[in-house]
């Protein structure tokens, strides 16, 4: 019986070792969260990217270089401020990683915009 303890205490000690080493595929979209009632909405930045990869911050165009600085001085001074990109379906990659990469460096939330049909 002793031995039967052992392997048991054994197997458990290796599901819980592996299940630690398991990452899901899904993605972790963090959407924002506001209750009026309790403190204001967050503001939040649009940033568009078109089919012809001009760039946009809240319906001004900005060029690749200038996004950065022009984020920052959109979201500067909130608490805990966001970003919701909005790109064509045809756009690269490359250029949404572009935003994706200024968001991370900044510490800033994204928001990947997508279309209900």
């Amino acid at each position: 019986m002793s031995s039967m303890t052992d392997i048991v205490f054994l197997l458990l000690v290796f599901f819980i070792i592996a299940s630690t080493l398991i990452s899901p595929n899904a993605l972790e979209v963090v959407l924002p969260k506001a209750d009026p009632k309790i403190k204001p909405q967050k503001q939040t930045v649009n940033v568009s990217i078109t089919e012809d990869l001009k760039y946009y911050v809240n319906k001004d165009e900005v060029t690749k270089e200038d996004i950065e600085g022009r984020l920052l001085a959109e979201v500067e001074g909130e608490e805990d401020p966001g970003i919701i990109l909005r790109a064509e379906k045809s756009v690269p990659i490359e250029s949404v990683v572009i935003i994706m990469d200024i968001a991370n460096r900044n510490k800033l939330k994204l928001v990947l915009a997508t279309s209900s049909k």
